[in-house]
């Protein structure tokens, strides 16, 4: 039960919440670089389809997923409203910057130890690695994410390649 007390509280902090499709989710604060309106996405041939392509940010060569087709979503064409994210990801050789496309960044929440609770098991056949835990808000649920675990091992060696 300590360890599961100190889990909680370790995941206490500032996030930056988006939305996708009709869900509210949430990345550590401080693993986010910038916020960048949509922009034109050069696409890399034989990576998967969620490998949007890569963006040219300030002279960087920076990957972009689209998280909508990461976490097996509807595909919406993109407006206005959709931005990326530009993460930092602990890579293979350290870290690499990274866009996620989500529909809507919301705004920065001050999440307490008290207002997260753990993932939920949804069974084994379900993976929820990626998933920090459930924040609650007085707006309701928030599903923080570990950003490090949204790709796996593979994928990230994709990642870094298409870069």
């Amino acid at each position: 039960m300590v360890e599961l007390e100190k889990n909680v509280k370790n995941k206490a902090g500032k996030y930056l919440t988006f939305s996708l499709a009709a869900e509210e989710y949430g990345i550590a604060i401080l693993r986010v670089k910038e916020i960048i309106g949509m922009m034109p996405i050069t696409p890399v041939p034989q990576v998967p389809e969620f490998v949007k392509g890569v963006i040219n940010l300030r002279g960087k060569v920076i990957p972009v997923i689209d998280l909508r087709l990461k976490f097996e979503m509807a595909t919406t064409d993109y407006t206005e409203r959709n931005c990326v994210i530009v993460v930092e990801v602990a890579g293979q050789e350290g870290t690499i910057m990274m866009g996620l496309v989500v529909d809507s960044v919301s705004e920065v929440l001050n999440i307490k130890a008290e207002d997260i609770e753990e993932t939920p098991t949804f069974g084994i056949q379900l993976n929820t690695e990626y998933i920090l835990g459930i924040g609650k808000t007085e707006e309701g649920i928030k599903i923080l994410l570990d950003i490090d675990r949204v790709l796996n091992t593979q994928e990230i060696a994709i990642v870094e390649e298409a870069a």
